[in-house]
């Protein structure tokens, strides 16, 4: 039996990463109908089948599993020794795939990477606005930013922000004729505007802390977003209470269209750090794009 090709195997785990051949042809670029049939090739090579295909999605099998688990490290390996390759003629090139909250990502991301991408035009970056707590490397992103407490341990780690205040805010209009808050309990009788984990589909609970008691509230209210900007807006339009970076509502504070409640139980977390695998340190480009967020 011949050799399956590499780019049948990176075609495979493609569809398998996507859950669809739809998707996974337009991220490889060639067209659903030559996909599938360079997938079915490989099955038919094998002798065995690698995807179940239903009319809604797309999954490995036990045996396509077992193959995705042992072949996709090699394929990842292989691709950075390639882009490591390239980079000797002492340009970076390829793709810096970048994890990051949407709010993470215009407050210290894409501002930090707009001068380095004008310098370096054969840099390409992919900047994704996720909440999940995913593990970067199984989905193949270079680099992640989170708070840095929530850095995995065997990652590096550069911080790239000073520390986040979390701040609870409403508007006058949905403050007027409400009882004062005075203890985070007083939340539960409140509107108040949620977000959702999608890592584990859980509504995230409010951390807050006056130094000597931290508590977590777990609040209810009419809208749930997975974007702070959405948040932020609701609150302004006096939709409730809202859960956001102190940075993030610190004008619209001062310019009096949202007040601070519980602003002695604001709780202050480790800043943003940026973090990436250790195996992914000799690539030019993802040491550039570092060095660029963690400049000042």
């Amino acid at each position: 039996m011949a050799a399956p090709d590499l780019n049948n195997l990176g075609a495979l785990l493609t569809v398998a990463r996507e859950r669809s051949f739809t998707k996974a042809a337009a991220q490889l670029g060639v067209s659903q109908s030559s996909l599938s049939r360079t997938v079915s090739a490989l099955e038919a090579r094998l002798g065995m089948l690698l995807l179940t295909r239903t009319t809604r999605s797309v999954a490995p099998t036990e045996a396509g599993q077992r193959l995705l688990d042992s072949v996709a490290p090699k394929l990842q390996e292989i691709e950075a020794e390639l882009l490591a390759v390239a980079e000797l003629r002492e340009k970076p090139v390829g793709t810096v795939r970048i994890s990051a909250t949407d709010y993470a990502a215009n407050q210290y991301v894409w501002p930090k990477l707009q001068g380095l991408l004008s310098e370096h035009p054969e840099l390409q970056i992919e900047l994704i606005n996720d909440y999940g707590m995913l593990n970067i490397v199984a989905e193949r992103f270079d680099i992640g930013v989170r708070l840095g407490d929530q850095v995995e341990k065997d990652m590096i780690a550069v911080r790239i922000a000073p520390d986040e205040t979390l701040a609870v805010v409403g508007s006058p209009v949905y403050l007027q004729g409400r009882p004062e808050l005075e203890e985070p309990s007083d939340l539960t009788a409140h509107n108040c505007i949620n977000l959702r984990l999608p890592t584990k589909d859980v509504l995230m609970p409010w951390e807050l802390s006056n130094g000597k008691e931290h508590i977590e509230v777990k609040v209810k209210g009419q809208l749930v977003f997975n974007n702070a900007y959405q948040m932020l807006d609701a609150a302004l339009k006096g939709f409730g209470l809202a859960y956001l970076p102190k940075a993030l509502v610190q004008a619209d504070v001062h310019a009096g269209r949202l007040r601070w409640v519980l602003e002695d139980w604001f709780p202050t977390f480790t800043g943003h750090h940026a973090y990436y695998a250790s195996r992914r340190q000799s690539s030019l480009a993802v040491r550039l794009v570092i060095a660029a967020l963690r400049a000042s």
